[in-house]
This record gives C-alpha cells, structure tokens and sequence, in this order.
C-alpha cells in the first residue's frame, strides 16, 4: 500500500474529504484526459484512506471516554499509537 505523501497527510479532514468530493465530481463528469482521470483517481484513493485514518484516531478518542464510579464522565489518556 503507497505511503500517504506529505501534502496529504498534513491536510485536516475535513480539507481532505473536500478535495476528495471534487476529485468525485470531476471524475463522475467524465471530461478530460484519461492519464489526469488516473492521476486524480489515484489522488483521491490516498485521501480516502487519509480520512478513514483521521476517522479511526476520532473514534479511538471517543473510545477512551469512560463513565467513572459515581457516574461522572472521565476521559484516559488516548492511546495514539
């Protein structure tokens, strides 16, 4: 599996699921060259995978929520390895 570039890894999810829409839309437009249409497909497979990350980490934070004995909400430290 090809390692997330720099310039993806750095974006915040949400940037990342924005561009991840465009690139959807263009591709779903059907106009232009088919080695951009590739290039921009392969794009978008590293920004899904970024954002399914960003996903997992926010789910592993949620996770680490715990009610404590007397019924009030505590947080561990998360895990983030």
């Amino acid at each position: 599996m090809a390692e997330i570039p720099p310039d993806i890894a750095k974006l915040s999810f949400e940037k990342a699921l924005s561009e991840l829409e465009k690139i959807v839309r263009k591709l779903e437009d059907g106009k232009g060259e088919l080695e951009d249409a590739i290039k921009a497909y392969e794009r978008g497979a590293l920004l899904k995978r970024h954002c399914e990350a960003k996903l997992q980490e926010a789910k592993n934070k949620v996770e680490k929520i715990v009610l404590g004995p007397t019924g009030s909400v505590g947080v561990e430290p998360a895990d983030m390895d």
